[in-house]
């Protein structure tokens, strides 16, 4: 629970400064914290403002969740691995969310950590100020995304964006980044969900055939080749195996 408080932090910090303050969050941090951001006179926003803007910034949370950590693959991959086995609705939409999330969690741990310890910690403890503590967290963020993303991605969002030639993957903004990274993941979760796809469909297609060629055509063949996908997958301890392989393909 403590890495999980430190993952909506640190996806807040690179919004905006509350969020990566919100694990203490009193009148007097709120002040600090968008004193910044403040109207005329350098005046910190008041305090129904503040609550305001905290009750905007949740509603995006979610969105960063998905777009900025390895959630996106992996709820695709267990999505249509759910669909090679022939199972609709087990797991439940819940258990699936669920699994990736504290996947996503656990892949995200390195980064999540350096995050804090760079920025949140240093942050509420008064020695950066808001706009250094974002900074650094989302340079925590770009780094991750960066290395799971195509160079072919970027290149095609840069073009599009017009964008100069970057000297170094530092340089590449937050803008072309994004649909970058998510690009490249659903490519990569498409690839595995292809692969997890193919010894089910082989399953599939000798069940119908040893149904046709016995005149049972009637029967539906999937319901025949689910014990045995199912058994398949039981045997190889495919859960294990798929988590594992998930996880090791963020490097």
């Amino acid at each position: 629970m403590k890495r999980l408080a430190a993952l909506f932090g640190a996806l807040g910090a690179v919004a905006v400064p509350v969020a990566a303050h919100a694990q203490g969050v009193v009148p007097g941090a709120l002040d600090r914290a968008f004193g910044e951001l403040g109207g005329a006179g350098g005046e910190p926003l008041s305090l129904s403002l503040q609550l305001l803007l905290i009750m905007g910034l949740l509603t995006i949370l979610p969105a960063l969740v998905l777009m900025m950590t390895s959630f996106t693959r992996i709820i695709i991959v267990l999505a249509i691995l759910r669909q090679a086995l022939g199972l609709q609705q087990s797991p439940p939409n819940q258990v699936l969310i669920g699994l990736s999330l504290f996947l996503s969690l656990f892949i995200m741990a390195p980064t999540l950590e350096r995050v804090n310890d760079a920025a949140i910690a240093p942050y509420s403890a008064g020695q950066i100020n808001a706009e250094e503590a974002i900074s650094i967290a989302g340079d925590q963020f770009h780094a991750f995304m960066i290395r799971q993303t195509r160079e072919n991605d970027l290149e095609m969002f840069a073009e599009i964006a017009e964008a100069p030639a970057f000297r170094t993957p530092q340089d590449v903004p937050f803008s072309i980044l994004l649909p970058a990274f998510v690009t490249s993941e659903l490519k990569t979760a498409f690839q595995i969900g292809f692969m997890l796809f193919l010894p089910f469909l082989v399953i599939d297609l000798v069940v119908s055939s040893v149904l046709m060629s016995l005149g049972m055509m009637m029967m539906s063949p999937m319901l025949v080749s689910l014990p045995f996908k199912l058994l398949l997958f039981v045997l190889v301890d495919g859960w294990a195996l798929l988590m594992g392989s998930l996880a090791a393909s963020f490097g």
